[in-house]
């Protein structure tokens, strides 16, 4: 046993916690900004399907985590920004896709739905390695890094759902109003 000598000591009151929250909003928001001005610029209106798309997602995670009664820590905080940079990425796919069958000269319809149906496989595959990855962290972390998983974990399954079934009813029925010969991509 050594003896225990106290050096120094500090209390910390609870403005460190509200500091480091609003620093986590901020950093949200500034994700979010860079985020949605990049993929408008490099895709345009569908770019602007995609942010709509992006913006669900983040509610409906922590719509999700609001009916599991989780507490927005700052680990939850950072797994809501990772989720964001997710969920563009599926986006992303997406809108490669279409643009390459686009430039393959097929017609709008058909291009969106080989756009589509290509990335899909590439999307699940993604995705379902990183829920693997979440679970692990889940079963052998603790506290926070739980709450990080679970974030993640929710984030994953709502980007799948706006990516895939919201951000597509979205350009399709775009697509219906307007009867475009080519694609805005």
């Amino acid at each position: 046993p050594a003896p225990l000598t106290i050096v120094e000591e500090r209390s910390v009151g609870p403005d460190l916690g509200a500091d480091a929250i609003r620093a986590g909003i901020v950093s949200i928001l500034a994700g979010m900004v860079l985020v949605f001005a990049f993929i408008m610029w490099s895709y345009g209106l569908f770019g602007v399907f995609a942010c709509i798309g992006l913006v669900a997602n983040l509610f409906l995670t922590v719509a999700c985590l609001s009916m599991l009664q989780a507490t927005l820590t700052l680990p939850g905080m950072a797994g809501l920004l990772l989720t964001l940079g997710l969920s563009v990425d599926a986006n992303i796919l997406i809108n490669e896709r279409i643009r390459e069958e686009t430039l393959a000269g097929k017609t709008p319809y058909a291009a969106m739905e080989a756009g589509f149906a290509r990335a899909f496989s590439t999307i699940v595959d993604a995705n379902v390695t990183t829920l693997i990855k979440m679970m692990l962290l889940f079963a052998f972390g603790s506290g926070p890094v739980r709450g990080f998983a679970v974030t993640i974990t929710l984030g994953i399954i709502t980007s799948m759902f706006t990516a895939i079934v919201l951000v597509r009813l979205l350009m399709v029925t775009w697509l219906r109003a307007r009867k475009r010969e080519t694609l805005p991509v």
